[in-house]
């Protein structure tokens, strides 16, 4: 047992010095916990940010003027003020997002404890802010109409007043949401990237022949790769979490970052068995990095991370709950955003370990075969 502990050492030593040496895996394991998380995070916000908007304000009024002023930087560019003859031009050239139609007597009208309308026009190939900004811009309208009569002596009276609050992320930044879930993906990435392209090196080098003449077994190469692996990943992420996430883009960690480097580290248990397995089935690079574009796309994209994992088809969440980064995501998320405790994440780190000792063994399984 203590020979084997020993191999099992030993060559994770040898696969770490390889690593190093490696100067373009070193590159990519850096990029992908600083540059790649930081792109992730601001490049695709999902937020209102200097939205460009246009009003025909056929009213003239003060309320027609409160309304045109709500919309200021930095969620909308200063609005422009068009003639009606203009809109369709704006809209057909991409010039305006929204145009928003104020008709004559509006002001008169509401006074009056009447409902008139505000005709709003929206460019709908700008999906995102389009699908946000009705509501949001309804929103907006009400508020200002709800303050103007506040000064008046219409009847304001509303039976019922909903009041939000938005916990875990007040201000809705999406960079905070981005980010931690980048941060997840990398850390399933790269561990499989590392694991397989170690076996696809050894095999390329003809360092694997070496080692099946040498006094070791199929578990010791393979644990040792694990072990290695896994280590580096860990201590890139551990860096990652307090100098990138914490530090360059100030997002808040509500939980225990020692109890998701520990979820952290049975999740890298579980993705380098399967790094391991990709790299006994691909005979080369190439083929290693087309199995892994096939294999963490669906897994990253049906885990949770970027739609809710209760919006899929039921049968497709039966079949994730298989896979590791269904847990990892859930767990991550209960700790990094909401401060979860152990109590609360033991059964996703436990489905995580179960899943990973069945990856390690049928990995193992089919290591065996291939060396032997």
């Amino acid at each position: 047992m203590k020979r084997s502990l020993l191999n099992i050492y030993r060559l994770g030593i040898k696969e770490l010095q390889s690593v190093w040496h490696d100067k373009m895996l070193t590159i990519l394991i850096v990029y992908t916990f600083s540059f790649a998380i930081y792109l992730g995070a601001t490049a695709t916000s999902s937020e209102f940010n200097k939205v460009p908007v246009a009003f025909n304000d056929e009213d003239q009024s003060v309320l027609s003027a409160r309304i045109i002023g709500a919309f200021y930087k930095p969620r909308f560019l200063p609005p422009d003020l068009i003639e009606a003859d203009k809109i369709d031009y704006g809209m057909d050239k991409g010039v305006y997002t929204f145009v928003l139609t104020i008709p004559p007597s509006f002001e008169k009208e509401v006074l009056q404890g009447r409902q008139p309308t505000i005709q709003l026009n929206i460019d709908a190939t700008r999906m995102s802010q389009a699908g946000i900004g009705a509501g949001y811009i309804q929103q907006m309208i009400n508020d200002e109409v709800r303050t103007f009569l506040q000064g008046t002596s219409a009847d304001i009276s509303v039976p019922v007043e909903l009041v939000a609050r938005m916990k875990f992320n007040p201000a809705l930044e999406s960079t905070w949401f981005g980010s931690v879930m980048e941060f997840i993906e990398q850390i399933t990435l790269l561990s499989i990237i590392l694991s397989g392209a170690a076996l696809i090196r050894e095999r390329e080098h003809g360092t694997l022949e070496h080692l099946m003449v040498m006094p070791l077994n199929a578990a010791e190469i393979m644990l040792s790769k694990v072990w290695s692996m896994g280590v580096i990943v860990l201590l890139a992420a551990a860096l990652s979490l307090q100098f990138v996430i914490k530090g360059v883009l100030d997002v808040p960690i509500a939980g225990s970052e020692g109890l998701f480097l520990f979820g952290a580290f049975l999740m890298l248990f579980s993705t380098t068995s399967m790094g391991i397995f990709m790299g006994t089935v691909a005979k080369s690079m190439p083929q290693l990095g087309l199995i892994i574009i096939i294999t963490i796309l669906p897994l990253h994209i049906l885990s949770g991370a970027i739609t809710p994992f209760e919006s899929m088809p039921q049968l497709l969440q039966n079949f994730m709950l298989l896979m590791p980064t269904s847990h990892f995501v859930s767990m991550s998320q209960a700790i990094l955003y909401r401060g979860a405790g152990l109590d609360v994440v033991w059964v996703d780190m436990f489905w995580i370990f179960v899943i990973g000792m069945f990856f390690f063994v049928f990995s193992l399984s089919i290591f065996k075969k291939s060396l032997n």
